[in-house]
């Protein structure tokens, strides 16, 4: 896209991506569709990814915002790459997206008003003992639609800024959801690989408005009862809550663990609120869970959580315009 292309061009901008070039696609692979986002773009760009299975490291850097990636099927139009936080392969250079947990994300984002439908995102390295991310966000007023979240340790990495994820899967053993942004997950499937912690969320102060919510959810896990953790306080104000959601057997009736820190059951805040199913039981959570009280519940469990303005939203403007 050039510099200087109209605002109506702009607005209808829509770049095909289609493994051998066909069905009208103008890029073979999705990173050189994101390469030919105008710097510092304004306007929304469609980045249509036609079924296939697309291999290799993606980046969204801090200077393509705006950008849309839709899939056709989240079955059929899968983004994976194999990287690990000691073993990365990556087209970037390591002074753009960093080293380790940070920069093993098979697709990494860090332009703002960046949406995903349709797709999955999957980290493609086998079970072990270290983080092999699928998805790291660090930008504001990220949407992701239908999407699927697959891997095992670290699946989906909500660094930094505001997220909504709506009727997505994620899935993953260890901390698989984790970060520090202000995230809003409604009717999405959380699946419990292994035994593990869903959730490692990492507050840093009481002052700070970042958090995780899960809004009518359901959880689900490989058929053993009580193997799983609701989550862990990666710093010591992590946020958690569930709300309204279904959870299997799988979650321990402990629910939560302090992450062998004592000191930080007294700060972390992990609430839940009218959960149901066998893995809601509260009868044995741990004594420093919060009790979350009838009317705080919109404070949490509506759009308003990622954004307070009561009118206009980022993720109704969205919802309603894109």
């Amino acid at each position: 896209m050039a510099e200087g292309e109209g605002e109506g061009e702009l607005r209808q901008r829509v770049l095909r991506v289609g493994q051998n070039g066909g069905s009208g696609a103008h890029y073979n692979d999705v990173q050189t569709a994101i390469d030919a986002v105008a710097l510092h773009n304004r306007q929304r760009v469609i980045i249509e990814i036609m079924p296939g299975v697309y291999k290799q490291p993606l980046y969204v850097p801090k200077t393509k915002n705006f950008i849309t990636l839709r899939g056709s099927r989240r079955e059929d139009t899968i983004l994976t790459w194999d990287n690990t936080a000691t073993r990365i392969d990556h087209h970037q250079d390591e002074s753009l997206i960093g080293s380790g947990t940070f920069a093993c994300g098979s697709v990494i984002v860090e332009g703002s008003d960046f949406i995903a439908e349709g797709i999955t995102f999957e980290n493609c390295a086998p079970q072990g003992s270290e983080q092999a991310v699928a998805i790291r966000v660090t930008a504001d007023r990220c949407a992701f639609y239908n999407c699927r979240f697959l891997g095992w340790q670290g699946t989906a990495y909500l660094h930094h800024g505001r997220q909504y994820l709506r009727d997505c899967y994620i899935e993953g053993s260890i901390d698989f959801i984790f970060g520090n942004a202000t995230s809003l997950l409604e009717h999405c499937h959380i699946h419990c690989k292994s035994s593990g912690w869903i959730t490692a969320q990492s507050r840093r102060s009481e002052d700070d408005s970042t958090g995780f919510v899960f809004l009518r959810c359901v959880i689900t896990g490989n058929g053993e009862r009580g193997y799983a953790y609701l989550g862990r306080p990666w710093e010591s104000f992590a946020r958690v809550l569930f709300a309204y959601t279904w959870m299997d057997g799988s979650i321990t009736p402990l629910g939560w663990h302090n992450w062998d820190s004592p000191e930080r059951e007294e700060t972390a805040c992990f609430y839940e609120y009218r959960c149901l199913g066998p893995g809601s039981d509260c009868s044995q959570r741990v004594k420093w869970v919060k009790i979350l009280e009838d009317d705080k519940i919109d404070e949490y469990g509506a759009l308003s959580f990622t954004d307070p303005n009561p009118h206009k939203t980022w993720l109704t403007w969205f919802t309603n315009g894109m």
